[in-house]
């Protein structure tokens, strides 16, 4: 999969491409329906499936504390993309400049001179450019007078429900990890490099592998059964804590920290894929680290006990 950073490295392309623009935040069964569709014209017209997006989404840049928990960081929604079988994504800075462009300079420089659009598919109620000026019937005009058809998309279901990445965070936070799973065609996950963090969990009898989540705010908030793909060659059972470890430092970053039991080795700089299975409980404040530590035995008991029944249900 081909990723073209920015406008400025665009370069025209000799039989133009299909294309689709949004945020596609999880890469979820409605997004794969839409990528379905843009790989069956694009192979129909000859030319390739092309997602454009943008980083940061327009709400964080807009309002940063107000916009929604990323499902997907950057590097995992790219990998998404490319499995989904998108041959190339155009990756677009949401910054002041991008704010102040006008909607019809947008479709002039990117759409039109930069990509050679020859389908464009988006919602009808796709807004963009500076004051969100423009709009579905904005890009059928600039198509007919461009040479582009656009196309809207239909809503995708999961039976009575849309399926959109506002659910997906709706289910997560209720620890719905099977809602979320048919939501998203897969399981729910968080991908991240271990880090070196402040060694307290090895002081208590616990130590964790510290991942960090790279969004400002995360979906998940809490204490959860996981399983670890990534570091050896099947996935390993522990328990994870995600937040600000109001008890250690309470700082105001979230972190992600993984138990594994029973594992020997070093972890440092390997890539982990932390499959979320159970909620057991809300993260909170202790008075102390004696207590911290009697509540993480209970926590690992309960991990340990749910991971083997689930375990022995699917053998």
């Amino acid at each position: 999969m081909r990723v073209i950073r920015g406008l400025h490295n665009l370069e025209p392309q000799r039989g133009g491409c299909v294309a689709t623009i949004g945020n596609f935040d999880g890469v979820h069964l409605g997004h794969q329906a839409v990528f379905g569709r843009l790989l069956l014209k694009g192979r129909a017209l000859g030319c390739p499936a092309t997602v454009i997006t943008f980083e940061p989404q327009a709400m964080e840049y807009f309002a940063p504390r107000a916009a929604p928990a990323r499902l997907t960081r950057l590097r995992e929604k790219l990998a998404a993309l490319a499995d989904c079988g998108i041959e190339q994504v155009i990756l677009l800075e949401f910054g002041p400049k991008l704010a102040r462009k006008e909607a019809r300079e947008f479709v002039l420089e990117l759409l039109v001179d930069g990509l050679s659009v020859r389908h464009l598919l988006v919602g009808d109620d796709f807004r963009f450019g500076r004051g969100r000026e423009g709009d579905f019937q904005l890009l059928q005009e600039m198509g007919r007078a461009h040479g582009f058809a656009v196309e809207d998309l239909h809503t995708i279901t999961h039976g009575d429900e849309r399926v959109s990445s506002t659910r997906i965070r709706e289910a997560l936070a209720l620890g719905e990890f099977e809602l979320a799973r048919h939501l998203l065609g897969r399981p729910y996950r968080i991908c991240g490099r271990v880090g070196h963090g402040n060694k307290r969990g090895r002081s208590i009898g616990y130590p964790t592998a510290n991942l960090n989540l790279h969004r400002r705010v995360s979906p998940l908030r809490g204490v959860y059964a996981v399983m670890v793909g990534g570091l050896t060659d099947r996935p390993w059972p522990g328990v994870a804590n995600i937040g600000t470890r109001p008890t250690v430092d309470g700082g105001a970053r979230y972190l992600l920290e993984v138990h594994l039991f029973d594992f020997e080795g070093d972890l440092y700089g390997r890539h982990a894929e932390v499959e979320f299975r159970l909620k057991l409980r809300d993260e909170k404040k202790f008075e102390s680290f004696e207590e911290l530590k009697i509540q993480i035995d209970r926590d690992t008991l309960a991990a340990k006990e749910y991971l083997r029944k689930e375990t022995g249900n699917r053998e």
